[in-house]
C-alpha cells in the first residue's frame, strides 16, 4: 500500500515537471517562430536583390543550404551523450550565429555561404529533436494534440515576424541587415527556454543511422516528402519574385496569412492524427498537393497576371499552412517503435535522407526551368511527385495497442 502511494506521488510530480518543460517547450516555440518568421520572409528577396542570382544558381544554392540536413545524423551522434533537449539548445544557438553572419555581411557570396550553412545546421539539428521532445512530454493519446498545440503556437508567433518585416520594410525603417539580426536574437531567447526546463538529463543511449525493415515505408516517404518539398520552398517564392516582382513587404503579408490558416489547420491536422490516423493525414496531404501544382501550372496561362498572381498566392498560402503535416510522419515512427530509443535516430535518417533529395532536386529543377524557359515545367515534376506520394500514405498500416 505504502509502495503504491509513492508511486501515485512520483507519477504526480512527474506529471507536474512534463507540464512544467512543456511550458517552456511552447516558449521555444514562440520565440523560434519569430526568429524562423523574420529570416524566411526575407532570406529569397535578399538572394535577389544582393546576389541577383538565376534560376540555376538558385537552385545549385539549395545543395549547400541542405547539406547539414544530409550531415545531422553524425552531428547528433557525436552530441547524444548531451541529450535532445541540451542538443536542441545548441541548435537553436547555431541557428542565431548563422543570422548574424548574414546580417553582417556586406555582399560577400562565400559569407553568405558560410552564414547559410551554420543557419541550417542550427535549425536542422532541432528539426528531429522537437518532435521527439514533445512526445516525450506526452502521453500517447496526446501525441498529435500536443506537437499540433506546439505547431500552432510557433506559427502563431511567425505573424509577429512577419508584422516586424511588414512594417520594417514598408516604412523603409528597415534591411536585410536588421532583420537578420534580429532573427538571431529571437533564436537566442528560444536556446535559453531550452535550457530552462529541468528535465534534461541525458539518455543513455547510441546515436546512430538505423535502418529497419519496418521502417521502410517511413523512409520512402522521407525521399518522396524531401523531393516535392523542396521544390515548392526553392521554386515558389522564386516565380513570384522574378516573374510577379513581390518585395519582402509582401512576402510578410503572406506570411501573416499562412500563420492565420495554419494555427487552424495545425490544431486540426494533430487531432486528425489522432481521430484518423496518420493514412488519412498523409493521404489528404498528397491529394491537396497536386491540386496545388494545378494552380502554378495553369494559372499564368487562364488569367491575367493580376488575377494570376493572387491564384499563385493563394497556393503559397495553402502550401505554407501544410507545412505540420510533417508532425504525421513523427507519430507513426513513435507509434511502430518497439524501442523509445529508436525514435529519434529514426527520425534523424529519415530528415538525412530526406535532405540527401532536397539537395539534387533543385539543382535540377533549376536546370529545367532554364532548358524549357517555362517554371510551369517544375510543378508539372512536383505533381508526379505528389501522386507518388499519395501511394505510399495508403500503405500506411498501424496495430492497435
Amino acid at each position: 500500500m505504502e509502495n503504491s502511494k509513492l508511486n501515485l506521488i512520483g507519477h504526480f510530480k512527474s506529471n507536474l515537471q512534463n507540464d512544467r518543460d512543456f511550458t517552456f517547450f511552447i516558449f521555444v516555440a514562440i520565440f523560434s517562430g519569430v526568429g524562423s518568421g523574420i529570416y524566411n520572409t526575407v532570406f529569397s528577396n535578399y538572394l535577389n536583390d544582393v546576389f541577383h542570382l538565376s534560376e540555376t544558381q538558385r537552385g545549385f544554392l539549395e545543395f549547400p543550404r541542405e547539406m547539414p540536413g544530409v550531415l545531422i545524423i553524425f552531428v547528433l551522434a557525436l552530441l547524444a551523450f548531451m541529450g535532445d533537449i541540451h542538443i536542441a539548445a545548441i541548435g537553436m544557438i547555431g541557428a542565431a550565429i548563422g543570422a548574424f553572419g548574414l546580417g553582417i555581411n556586406n555582399g560577400n557570396y562565400y559569407m553568405m555561404l558560410a552564414g547559410l550553412i551554420i543557419y541550417g545546421l542550427g535549425t536542422h539539428m532541432c528539426m528531429p529533436l522537437t518532435p521527439s521532445i514533445g512526445m516525450n512530454l506526452s502521453k500517447r493519446e496526446k501525441y498529435g494534440d500536443r506537437l499540433g498545440l506546439f505547431s500552432a503556437w510557433g506559427l502563431g508567433a511567425t505573424l509577429l515576424g512577419y508584422a516586424v518585416v511588414w512594417g520594417g520594410f514598408y516604412f523603409k525603417h528597415m534591411d536585410y541587415r536588421i532583420a537578420f539580426v534580429l532573427s538571431g536574437i529571437f533564436y537566442v531567447f528560444a536556446s535559453a527556454f531550452y535550457m530552462f526546463m529541468k528535465n534534461r538529463k541525458p539518455e543513455k543511449r547510441k546515436f546512430h543511422l538505423i535502418f529497419r525493415k519496418k521502417f521502410t515505408l517511413f523512409y520512402l516517404l522521407s525521399v518522396a516528402n524531401g523531393a516535392r518539398k523542396q521544390i515548392f520552398l526553392t521554386f515558389a517564392p522564386w516565380v513570384l519574385i522574378t516573374t510577379f516582382h513581390l518585395g519582402p513587404a509582401q512576402f510578410a503579408v503572406l506570411g501573416v496569412l499562412v500563420s492565420i490558416v495554419s494555427i487552424l489547420t495545425r490544431t486540426l491536422v494533430g487531432k486528425a492524427i489522432d481521430t484518423y490516423g496518420e493514412r488519412f493525414v498523409l493521404s489528404t496531404e498528397a491529394v491537396c498537393l497536386f491540386i496545388i501544382c494545378f494552380g502554378y501550372i495553369f494559372s499564368g496561362q487562364v488569367f491575367q497576371p493580376g488575377v494570376a498572381v493572387i491564384v499563385m498566392c493563394a497556393c503559397y498560402v495553402i502550401d505554407g499552412s501544410m507545412t505540420v503535416v510533417e508532425m504525421a510522419r513523427s507519430t507513426y515512427v513513435k507509434k511502430i517503435s518497439t524501442d523509445p530509443s529508436e525514435v529519434t535516430p529514426t527520425l534523424s535518417t529519415g530528415l538525412s535522407m530526406d535532405h540527401v533529395v532536397s539537395m539534387t532536386v533543385p539543382f535540377f529543377g533549376g536546370l529545367l526551368w532554364s532548358t524549357t524557359g517555362a517554371y510551369q515545367s517544375v510543378f508539372v515534376a512536383a505533381a508526379v511527385i505528389a501522386l507518388i506520394n499519395f501511394s505510399l500514405s495508403t500503405r500506411i498500416r498501424i496495430k492497435s495497442v
